[in-house]
């Protein structure tokens, strides 16, 4: 067995087929959109009267009362009429997105689900999911998609017409995408890139595509997410619709010139082409909150399968459920929490440590703990406050606790403390207990009780 068949039968068994579909470029919605909403808060961060503008604008956890949004965002399919016009009702989802605003870790998680996945519908029927659009609307494609995913459901949902990628992307001037086949998207070290070239006249799609690192205008960028007449087939398809869409977040938010000057077009292609129950005034909080989001922050992947059927509607994949089951609960449901970065060394010195009041309370019952550690704190520069005994005297380790509003008090203390003290954790402690303010309390246990 060849590579490629080796490779596609063990997670991407996928018959080729003739599609005449569009692609619609789902991230304009969970990424481009919000900054093509407040493209003047993009570009104009350093405007005074912006700054003024979004002191306004409330934050999404405060317009939504939680700290994630779950969004089914879908791109329909369209055929041709008589007279060659294009159209998309009663159209089947072309392209179907659970995108997770994650507000919490200023992060965008994307779940893409292939359109042929078998899924269960509300009549107990088995089919592709991308047909739920088609059968109900988008309030069965809710239903459906989240009923395969394994969660509730939605908060809000947004579609997106014909032509909106091609238009956007024409109007920032294109972006720059690098060009691959199936075999250099799945192995990328090992593989020999070739041109990507297809023709359909009935589908008015036509791609001639060099391989490489190239700049595309709206149709080229288009045609080359919506190929997938190779072996690798809807997977990678996807994995060409991700590449797009990390290529439009880039030019939206690299070439901010170019994006105030189409800014007006850009708002009226999305108006034309986008349905969805998001307000103006959410979609301005979550576009306030992603400004300054960079392309770490956006995480896609797809619900992978482990082979095909062949029903009554054509082949249905077959989904990986263990793997989906994982990809859900990290992206949907209970995504990591990133480790904060250490406070630079600059951020520290900027902190006088005349500025900070610190108590310190023996928690080791060794005598002269506290005195030892605020003596040290004293000849630094800081203010000791209070100096005894911790409630606990038996207290195995040593911490830190953070009283003050002043970003880094903690860090700013524990620096200025000997090498054992830079392992000591920092705890965010709330309200001071001393009678007097006190910015940071020290509790010496028995680890660094004893004199170096």
């Amino acid at each position: 067995m060849n590579k490629h068949l080796a490779v596609r039968n063990s997670f991407f068994r996928r018959p080729p087929r003739n599609v005449r579909r569009a692609l619609i470029v789902a991230a304009l919605v969970c990424v481009g959109l919000a900054s093509v909403l407040t493209g003047y808060i993009v570009i104009g961060r350093h405007n005074p009267l912006i700054e003024l503008s979004r002191a306004f604008i409330p934050s999404p956890q405060q317009v939504f009362g939680k700290q994630n949004l779950l969004v089914l965002v879908e791109g329909l399919d369209y055929d041709y009429t008589a007279t060659d016009q294009p159209f998309s009702s009663q159209s089947r989802s072309d392209v179907i997105w659970a995108v997770n605003f994650d507000f919490a870790n200023h992060r965008i998680y994307e779940l893409s689900v292939p359109r042929d996945m078998l899924a269960t519908f509300p009549d107990g029927s088995r089919r592709k999911i991308n047909e739920a659009q088609s059968d109900g609307g988008t309030r069965e494609a809710e239903h459906v998609v989240a009923g395969f995913l394994g969660i509730p459901g939605f908060d809000r949902y947004a579609v997106l017409r014909i032509n909106a990628a091609r238009e956007v992307i024409d109007a920032i001037g294109g972006v720059n995408v690098d060009v691959k086949n199936s075999d250099c998207l799945m192995t990328p070290h090992h593989c020999v890139n070739g041109p990507i070239d297809y023709d359909d006249t009935w589908g008015h799609l036509h791609i001639h595509l060099k391989p490489g690192m190239q700049h595309l205008n709206g149709g080229q960028a288009v045609g080359y997410a919506r190929f997938r007449h190779d072996w690798c087939s809807d997977p990678c398809r996807i994995m060409r619709q991700q590449q797009v869409a990390r290529a439009v977040l880039e030019k939206l938010k690299g070439d901010k010139l170019s994006t105030l000057l189409h800014l007006g077009q850009l708002i009226g292609i999305v108006h034309a082409n986008l349905v969805t129950n998001l307000t103006q005034s959410e979609m301005l909080s979550i576009a306030d909150y992603y400004a300054d989001i960079t392309p770490k922050e956006f995480h896609s992947t797809q619900v992978p399968y482990t082979g095909d059927v062949q029903l009554a509607d054509g082949d249905d994949l077959i989904p990986d459920d263990a793997a989906k089951a994982r990809l859900v609960q990290t992206m949907l449901v209970a995504p990591p929490t990133p480790t904060p970065a250490p406070p630079s060394t600059m951020a520290l010195a900027a902190i006088p440590p005349s500025t900070l009041r610190v108590d310190v309370e023996n928690g080791s019952g060794v005598q002269g703990a506290a005195h030892r550690v605020a003596e040290h704190l004293r000849k630094a520069g800081f203010q000791i406050g209070d100096i005894g005994d911790a409630a606990n005297t038996n207290l195995p380790t040593s911490e830190i606790q953070v009283h003050s509003a002043v970003l880094f008090a903690g860090a700013r203390v524990r620096e200025a403390m000997p090498g054992p003290w830079q392992n000591v954790s920092i705890v965010d402690a709330g309200a001071s207990p001393s009678p007097q303010t006190s910015d940071v309390t020290i509790i010496v246990g028995r680890d660094l009780a004893r004199p170096e």
